[in-house]
């Protein structure tokens, strides 16, 4: 339980729920438990498809967008978990973790003081970058987590699958250059080009 200022500004369920209509997103799910809102998603980038995305709304602390990144983890997990760390200084704003189950967990965290401040005019937009943000680090280290994801780390075929949330990444792609943007092709030793 927070113990957070009564006179500080706050967002309520009903903030986020507009936010998500004007974003053009539908919750497949909502739960209010002991004062904290949560909505179910499932979203899609470019490449990976069908990503469980969680927004949860703590009114005096923070709303934090996690999404399930992959089924537990049952490798020797020393590898994995340097994976995580890894990409947790390459994607600044959002945090990876483990879950009590294994399961590696993806978060972008905004806190409630500058959300409060920003719901008027700009909540949509807070929420829709993080939601972005997820999808397009998801679609970034698709084939980094193969072996997570599928069994073999074989993809399944999306034949010619359009995104289900495509005017959310139309939205906000473009101010997440960091992540949308090509990734530039690594080179072996001998300064030939790999494909990143």
């Amino acid at each position: 339980m927070s113990s957070a200022d009564p006179g500080a500004p706050t967002v309520h369920p009903a903030d986020v729920e507009r936010w998500l209509a004007d974003l053009g997103l539908e919750p497949v799910e909502r739960a209010d438990r002991d004062g904290i809102t949560s909505w179910d998603l499932v979203l899609d980038g470019r490449r990976r498809f069908d990503l469980r995305v969680t927004v949860i709304l703590d009114p005096s602390l923070a709303l934090i967008c996690w999404a399930h990144f992959a089924p537990p983890i049952n490798d020797m997990f020393r590898k994995s978990y340097r994976k995580l760390l890894r990409w947790n200084d390459e994607f600044p704003f959002a945090k990876f973790s483990v879950g009590e189950d294994e399961r590696p967990l993806l978060a972008v965290e905004l806190p409630i003081e500058a959300l409060a401040a920003a719901a008027a005019t700009s909540g949509a937009d807070a929420l829709g970058l993080a939601l972005t943000r997820i999808v397009g680090i998801a679609d970034r280290l698709l084939d980094d987590a193969k072996s997570w994801l599928w069994i073999g780390g074989h993809a399944p075929d999306q034949g010619d699958r359009t995104p289900r949330n495509a005017a959310l990444l139309e939205r906000f792609a473009g101010r997440l250059p960091e992540i949308f943007e090509e990734a530039p092709a690594a080179s072996d030793a001998d300064g030939a080009e790999v494909p990143a």
